[in-house]
């Protein structure tokens, strides 16, 4: 019988920062257009995609550096870049998140990869990809073998992230295995091509279920003794230490050696989640087992915390990294679902209550929000001390939209706004009696930031929601947020406010004593 291990333990995850992860590969620039298609055009018959907004994020082995970010874990990257804007935007995106550009070689003449995908309604319509797959020549895989003996001393695992856009040639992926290998370094790869003789040595591939039949000459691979089966096969003809196969729904199987011989193999389940999006799943896996095993993990708790991590990934719209914090939440979460239970007492079920997202989090949860058709709402304000006519207020906004998202004034921003002796609640105390309303989907903090003003106009920008609410007697002409909301086609909705009620006459009231 195949073996299934416990979930491990929650404290891994303080792990994975312990060991920077070098990733040599194709780096890319995933762009995101977005519109609505309204008409079908008169020159031809295709749609005509009105165009709304549009975002970048780091695609291919960027990806893989995004997901090492959002770890915690050290990310270190060598790869190809052209000297043009696709590449500048590709080193601002890495210096957002904190990473070292040095290792982008710059080739002149040869194209930086983008991806644009052109979508409507969370359908894609297009993509339009602009690259070479040329091979870069010997003078550049001198430089990239400079860059990775410079960097390579420092990690403590390798990932060659394979997209066949020419980075990877044979001769650098049998060096960096060789150099590896010399230094105990775990090289793991995510694959390209059916011929995985080329990664020869590398402590773990990766392949998903079509490329595992692929590998292995059109092997079934529907059961799990299907999948063993190829797994092996490959390990023999490829001469790899192991393979973790990533199955979609069906999870993950991890085929390795004990000595001269295969170990027993271990299956891991997947949990019933939403599916969103697939893609960039390879990335998380590749990436948090990486992180583990320069943490000195296990292989196989290594692919449980992968697991857990692609579940989450998938939930995500577009090429999204999971974070080191919701993977320690969902990693505890499993945690408490598999303890056994002492006694057969009452059974409580769930109790809804919205979550407290930070920034980066809550873009996230708005895309699958808005790529389910549902109408985004958005609100702000201090709610220092909660009366009736916030719940009031509140309940006629969510009456309005699908989901409200609740802007919450940080402590610093609360007493810039209402003096030295405000707020009365701290911002998580506030925090978490909003996200106890029926009404309210999700709490944002901000504010807390030197950058940050006092109105949520940057957050609206990022959270871009449908309709925006505001409470009291203003015209849209007064309010700072209002530009950013019609910028991206949104809508302003002034509401009254429930008389008879404010924070400032009940904090006045317990002054005097007149609250009873």
């Amino acid at each position: 019988m195949p073996q299934t291990p416990p979930h491990p333990p929650q404290d891994m995850m303080a792990l994975l920062t312990r060991q920077p992860v070098l990733v040599v590969g194709d780096i890319m620039l995933d762009r995101f257009v977005y519109g609505d298609v309204r008409r079908i055009s008169p020159e031809s018959p295709v749609p005509v995609l009105s165009i709304q907004n549009e975002n970048a994020m780091l695609g291919g082995a960027g990806n893989v550096l995004a997901n090492l970010a959002g770890l915690g874990a050290g990310p270190l990257i060598v790869t190809i870049v052209g000297a043009d804007e696709p590449a500048a935007a590709i080193r601002a995106l890495l210096k957002d998140r904190g990473i070292d550009d040095k290792g982008l070689i710059t080739v002149a003449g040869r194209p930086t990869t983008v991806k644009t995908r052109f979508l409507a309604a969370h359908q894609q319509l297009l993509r339009a990809d602009f690259e070479t797959t040329d091979s870069v020549g010997a003078a550049v895989e001198e430089k990239t073998l400079a860059e990775i003996d410079r960097l390579l001393p420092g990690a403590g695992a390798v990932i060659l992230s394979d997209y066949g856009k020419g980075v990877l040639s044979a001769k650098i992926i049998a060096a960096v295995i060789d150099r590896a290998r010399r230094k105990n370094i775990p090289v793991l790869v995510d694959p390209k091509g059916s011929d995985y003789a080329v990664y020869k040595g590398a402590s773990v591939v990766t392949p998903n279920r079509k490329e595992l039949s692929e590998a292995t000459g059109g092997l079934p691979v529907r059961t799990d003794d299907d999948i063993v089966r190829a797994a092996q096969k490959l390990m023999d003809y490829a001469d790899v230490a192991a393979v973790v196969a990533t199955r979609s729904q069906d999870g993950m199987t991890i085929v390795a050696r004990e000595g001269k011989k295969f170990a027993p193999p271990v299956h891991l389940r997947t949990e019933a989640i939403e599916v969103f999006d697939v893609s960039g799943a390879g990335d998380t896996v590749v990436a948090t087992l990486a992180a583990a095993l320069a943490a000195d993990l296990s292989l196989t708790d290594a692919a449980s915390i992968a697991n857990v991590a692609a579940g989450l990934v998938v939930a995500k719209v577009g090429t999204a990294p999971v974070r080191a914090a919701e993977l320690r939440a969902a990693l505890a979460h499993r945690e408490l679902d598999t303890r056994p239970h002492e006694s057969a007492g009452t059974v409580m079920g769930p109790v809804r209550e919205a979550r407290i997202l930070a920034r980066e989090e809550a873009a996230e949860a708005v895309a699958r929000w808005r790529a389910r058709g549902l109408r985004i709402g958005f609100t702000n304000g201090c709610f220092d001390i909660l009366h009736p006519g916030h719940v009031a207020y509140l309940n006629r906004a969510r009456d309005r939209c699908d989901r409200l998202v609740v802007a919450l004034n940080a402590d610093e921003s609360v007493r810039r706004l209402k003096g030295p002796a405000r707020p009365v609640n701290n911002a998580e105390a506030r925090a978490t009696v909003l996200a106890g309303l029926a009404a309210v989907d999700m709490v944002v903090i901000f504010g807390d930031r030197p950058q940050d003003d006092d109105k949520p106009v940057r957050l609206i920008e990022s959270l871009k929601p449908d309709i925006f609410f505001k409470g009291g007697d203003y015209r849209e002409d007064q309010l700072p947020e209002a530009p950013s909301v019609r910028a991206h086609g949104g809508e302003v909705a002034i509401m009254p406010l429930y008389e008879g009620h404010s924070t400032t006459a009940t904090i006045s009231r317990l002054k005097t004593g007149g609250a009873g």
